[in-house]
């Protein structure tokens, strides 16, 4: 059983916390986050020791790390971890600048360490499905792809002020997806966003309603629609048409149960927030890395497609903030 380490106990640290202390063929020894109270909490539920990140660093015990602390730490703490020989788990984006993220890459590959980045959708069930069945020629050759991405309701102004930014903290997942799907890179890049939904998108400078186009060189296209506002629920669906027909992932509802009646039919709303609705694929992408490193085999989604999703964040940011409707070359 290999001991392990998490950085960061936010909302989405606590639900690797979760996974990992549930995982039968590692521990979690060591939590890290400068929020003592927090920590405690984790540390109560899971058995872990609080520590500090050199106690981890030096520890030769501790083969993984996985990062889910604040996305500006993310570079620094992937370049320590591999400069220590210790296998990586990043959730995205890597850094909010390029060049960091480069030099984080470099550092990754000089020390030939494991890496995988937090693009969890590509392991969610029904997307994974679809995937494979696109793989096996289902519907011949692709055409079109189409993700909707909504969130049930916009962030806190401070929640945005520490973060990236709407496209490289949410849009990057469907840029990682429209890259899988597609088959291809894209060469060519529109997005157009508006400030409709909260004031405080507009005040810092960023969007809650977006819409974007991609093309790769063969011609195929792929529309995401972003929105951070979706009344019934956290919308998450993809469509892929090929020649020969089409593929659709739909949203999770918590029940399949429907009533027919004489005013309608209703049926549940789908899941409330990422959380609940991608479950299944937190689970699946933590173990589908810790047996990448006990079989030294290479994870399906690398510090690679963490940088090409980013550059499609960058490209989006430049089309929209153009302001003349063009799209981007990349």
């Amino acid at each position: 059983m290999m001991d392990v380490c998490l950085f960061g106990v936010g909302l989405i640290g606590r639900v690797h916390a979760g996974n990992l202390s549930r995982h039968p063929r590692v521990r979690l020894r060591y939590i890290v986050d400068p929020n003592r109270e927090a920590a405690g909490k984790v540390a109560a539920m899971t058995g872990a020791e609080i520590a500090d990140t050199e106690t981890v660093m030096n520890d030769p015990a501790v083969k993984m790390v996985f990062i889910a602390s604040a996305t500006r730490t993310h570079a620094e703490l992937a370049m320590a971890a591999a400069a220590k020989g210790k296998a990586i788990f990043c959730e995205k984006p890597i850094d909010l600048d390029l060049k960091r993220t480069d030099e984080c890459l470099a550092a990754v590959e000089k020390a030939g360490v494991p890496f995988q980045i937090g693009f969890n959708r590509r392991f969610d069930p029904s997307f994974r499905a679809l995937k494979e069945r696109l793989a096996a020629g289902e519907i011949g050759a692709v055409e079109q792809v189409i993700i909707t991405s909504r969130d049930p309701e916009p962030e806190t102004e401070e929640a945005l002020a520490g973060g990236g930014g709407v496209f490289r903290e949410m849009t990057i997942h469907d840029f990682d997806m429209a890259r899988n799907l597609l088959g291809e890179e894209p060469v060519e890049l529109f997005a157009t966003g508006s400030s409709l939904v909260a004031p405080q998108y507009r005040k810092l400078g960023d969007y809650d309603t977006a819409m974007f186009i991609l093309r790769t060189a063969f011609g195929r296209q792929c529309h995401i629609n972003n929105s951070v506002r979706a009344a019934y629920g956290y919308d998450q669906r993809i469509e892929v048409h090929g020649a020969n027909g089409m593929l659709q992932a739909g949203n999770r509802l918590p029940t399949s149960v429907e009533m027919f009646g004489g005013k309608g039919i209703s049926r549940d709303k789908p899941y409330y927030f990422f959380v609940e609705r991608y479950a299944e694929s937190y689970a699946a992408e933590i173990d589908h890395f810790i047996t990448c490193v006990e079989t030294g085999r290479k994870p399906a989604v690398t510090a690679s497609d963490g940088r090409k999703a980013m550059i499609l964040c960058e490209a989006a940011l430049a089309s929209t903030r153009s302001g003349r409707f063009e799209p981007v070359k990349l």
